[in-house]
């Protein structure tokens, strides 16, 4: 699956279009082009006369390699799908329109989905993931699927590594479906999970992944989590108490509850009441001895969700839209003091005090809307309490984080003549290496 266990994902859990994909239905025209035209020559016989004598062009051998241009770090993501492409796709057809394969006929050396690679800006300089020789006109017609997969997947497992480190080791819920169309969200789970797992690697932390659909596990043995939307509220006429009361009741106690508190713009007010609520229901349970029926009614954490056009009912303006509006840092202080103290105004009997401290402590706070690597970061050298991030569209970006873009491009570097390797690289480009890179089987 990756670096971090040493194996590659299976061509079959891509679910790769094949019969298209050969034929270059999701390629660049000028690579169709290219296949289209060392074929032809090959059948022809066609020899090019150059230096090292009459050549056969159209059954051409090359060095291609395949290289980010994201600076000065990636972690890389796409590898086995690309492995899967190649596996699955290389070859020509016959003249009968058979397929004829040409894996077995490749020498192929790659990096490992997770890897981190560096890249100073010099075009002379690259670093490799991967690395294809054989015939051209077997692969040619791949390049585009190819530089693709890795650019999505690295820019999101990079931006995942670079959100995760900004929260110093707090989890990062995976929230970007809605985002983008469904037919990406097994990749994009699995390049945010090989970005957690960097971060952990490098961080030496053991930060779980938290995704929000099945289909972004998919690749990796997943299922998706999640708690009450703002329209599950509005079922309950605008009330979150019954609506968490039902969700606690219905659904399983492996899902975490997490109540989303800014229906009415009263986040601190919201809280209070659903803590309130909860905690008898589990204290009742607790009492009669019902631990696993009271399991259903733990707060795990409530969330706040303030929009950025909105200030609050918790939060004293400044007269600053900034410092006022969303969920700012002020909200989340407000609202972890009222947590804490909630206990004090709910009449317990005696001996219950310390359990119902230690019951509202726990409860942890979510925030999310609008919240990038910069922001996370501030939240983090003010010291805010909140608990858990939950990042959406940003994953997504191809910002500017790190001063620069996650394109991949790739070059043919070298060609087979007379049994050597001889470089044919344009100008301003060269064979380059990468000592992470190992040869495919």
């Amino acid at each position: 699956m990756s670096r971090f266990n040493g194996q590659r994902l299976a061509p079959e859990v891509f679910k790769l279009d094949a019969e298209r994909m050969r034929r270059g239905w999701y390629s660049d025209k000028y690579f169709v082009n290219i296949q289209a035209i060392l074929s032809i020559l090959a059948d022809e016989g066609y020899r090019l006369e150059s230096v090292h004598g009459q050549l056969d062009v159209g059954n051409m051998e090359v060095e291609m390699q395949v290289f980010t241009r994201r600076q000065p770090v990636s972690i890389v993501c796409g590898v086995d799908k690309a492995l899967a492409m190649l596996r699955e796709c290389a070859g020509t057809e016959d003249d009968s329109g058979r397929w004829e394969p040409a894996w077995d006929r490749l020498e192929v050396y790659a990096a490992q989905d997770g890897d981190r690679v560096e890249y100073d800006g010099h075009p002379l300089d690259v670093t490799p993931v991967l690395r294809v020789r054989g015939r051209y006109r077997d692969f040619s017609h791949l390049e585009t699927p190819i530089l693709g997969a890795l650019t999505r997947g690295t820019k999101i497992a990079t931006n995942v590594f670079h959100t995760m480190a900004a929260a110093r080791g707090k989890e990062v819920l995976f929230f970007p479906a809605r985002f983008d169309a469904h037919e990406v969200q097994a990749s994009d789970g699995y390049s945010y999970q090989i970005g957690v797992q960097a971060y952990n690697h490098w961080a030496q932390k053991q930060v779980p992944p938290r995704i929000s659909t099945d289909a972004q596990g998919d690749w990796w043995g997943a299922d998706g989590g999640g708690t009450i939307a703002h329209a599950a509220i509005a079922c309950f006429l605008g009330d979150v108490v019954p609506a968490m009361l039902a969700f606690a009741r219905t659904r399983p106690t492996a899902i975490p509850r997490i109540a989303l508190v800014d229906f009415t713009n009263d986040c601190v007010g919201e809280t209070l009441r659903l803590m309130k609520a909860m905690f008898w229901e589990w204290a009742r349970r607790m009492e009669a001895g019902d631990t696993e029926d009271a399991a259903r009614y733990v707060l795990y954490a409530v969330r706040a969700d303030t929009s950025g056009s909105l200030r609050d009912a918790s939060v004293e303006p400044l007269g600053n839209p900034d410092l006022d509006n969303g969920v700012c840092p002020r909200l989340v202080y407000n609202l972890r003091r009222a947590m804490d103290a909630a206990w004090h105004d709910w009449e317990l009997p005696a001996g219950w005090g310390d359990w119902a401290a230690q019951w509202c402590n726990r409860v942890k706070i979510v925030v999310t809307g609008g919240f990038t690597p910069e922001r996370i970061a501030l939240f983090e050298r003010l010291g805010v309490p909140a608990d858990v991030y939950g990042v959406g569209s940003s994953l997504l970006w191809t910002h500017k984080v790190d001063g620069s873009i996650s394109d991949y491009t790739a070059d043919v570097v070298r060609a087979r003549i007379n049994d050597d390797w001889v470089p044919v690289a344009k100008v301003g480009r060269r064979p380059c290496s990468n000592t992470q890179m190992e040869r495919v089987n």
